[in-house]
């Protein structure tokens, strides 16, 4: 289950995606399992990333971003245009 965000740690997320490029595109083909896996591999290594959705209409795109946190447990920063940006805190090295 997603953790919801503070107002303060959501604007503190967007400011630090701010300067990132996207990582993943998500194409016509929608959220596949490829997709999915470099979301994952996006999220363990920088757990604040971009992704683009090209080819979506607004709904589709908010579905999308909602399908994709309950999928890898994100939570949802941010949604302007075809730019999504989700967060996930990583896991603690022992």
């Amino acid at each position: 289950m997603p953790k919801e965000l503070t107002p303060s740690e959501r604007q503190a997320l967007k400011a630090r995606a701010h300067r990132l490029d996207p990582v993943v595109l998500i194409g016509s083909a929608g959220l596949t399992p490829a997709v999915v896996a470099e979301i994952e591999r996006a999220l363990k290594a920088h757990e604040v990333i971009k992704l683009k959705a090209a080819g979506a209409d607004r709904e589709r795109r908010a579905a999308l971003l909602n399908e994709i946190c309950a999928v890898t447990g994100a939570s949802p920063v941010q949604h302007i245009g075809k730019v999504l940006v989700i967060y996930r805190k990583a896991a603690a090295v022992p």
